[in-house]
């Protein structure tokens, strides 16, 4: 028997113990496991694991948001229109509020093209102060890392293979295949585009969310603490009795 397990072992080097019993018994009929089990390992026949090079990068450190642009979150989600087309969704959200700041959809997205997202959102809504991501290309980038350093803006690396370390993005992006990916039909890109932006209003305007008391994001965001910056500038900009600087009576 012991012959006749290197023999297989040889022919079929990475069949294990579970597989390479049943060849024998095939020959020699039923075989008792443990007998087996025993000859197996005096042979060293034992399939060698390979371990896979992994990237060490230290466990980001996982604070409570207790405000607006405290920190956002952001990732892709993949699709395919009706023409067989890849598309790639940007999705962009608030971790305090959970409002969706950018559902963006194209072929592909550079590094350039994230910071454009992320500029627009900036301006119109002020910045983060950190924003949360994996260990894509585009988050990995020079020019991205450089843009963080440029804005002041923390950026802050999840470690490989641990996605709940970003859980906010990963929750939202399992609602946006859920509810609007798997049940949209895309002819092509433009129609995707216009229906992610049709889902995004109603995401933020009227749907329930459970970690909010089942207010919509717009509701929460209208009654959430504002961010220390924003705060700031209100009162740089109020004069006495909270009247704005200036401001005639």
């Amino acid at each position: 028997m012991r012959d006749k397990l290197v023999r297989l072992a040889l022919e079929q080097p990475r069949f294990g113990y579970r597989r390479l019993p049943v060849l024998v018994e095939r020959d020699q009929g039923r075989v008792n496991h443990k007998r087996i089990w025993r000859v197996y390992r005096e042979a060293g026949l034992s399939v060698k694991r390979k371990r896979r090079k992994r990237l060490v990068r230290e466990r980001s450190k996982v604070e409570s948001v207790t405000h607006r642009n405290q920190e956002w979150a952001f990732d892709f989600v993949s699709d395919k229109t009706a023409g067989g087309q890849s598309i790639r969704v940007l999705t962009v959200v608030d971790a305090y509020t959970r409002e969706c700041l950018a559902l963006e959809a194209d072929a592909s997205f550079a590094s350039r093209r994230v910071t454009g997202v992320l500029d627009r959102i900036v301006a119109g809504r002020g910045k983060p102060e950190r924003i949360r991501s994996d260990n894509g290309p585009e988050m990995t980038s020079r020019h991205y890392l450089a843009w963080g350093v440029e804005k002041q803006i923390e950026l802050v690396h999840i470690q490989p293979g641990k996605p709940m370390q970003n859980g906010h993005i990963e929750s939202f992006n399992g609602k946006l295949r859920d509810e609007c990916l798997n049940v949209s039909w895309f002819q092509n890109l433009f129609e995707a585009r216009r229906k992610l932006i049709a889902w995004r209003t109603e995401c933020n305007e009227n749907r329930p969310h459970s970690s909010l008391g089942y207010r919509t994001p717009a509701e929460f965001a209208r009654i959430a603490a504002p961010s220390p910056s924003l705060a700031c500038l209100h009162a740089a900009g109020s004069g006495p009795q909270g009247n704005p600087a200036g401001a005639r009576l």
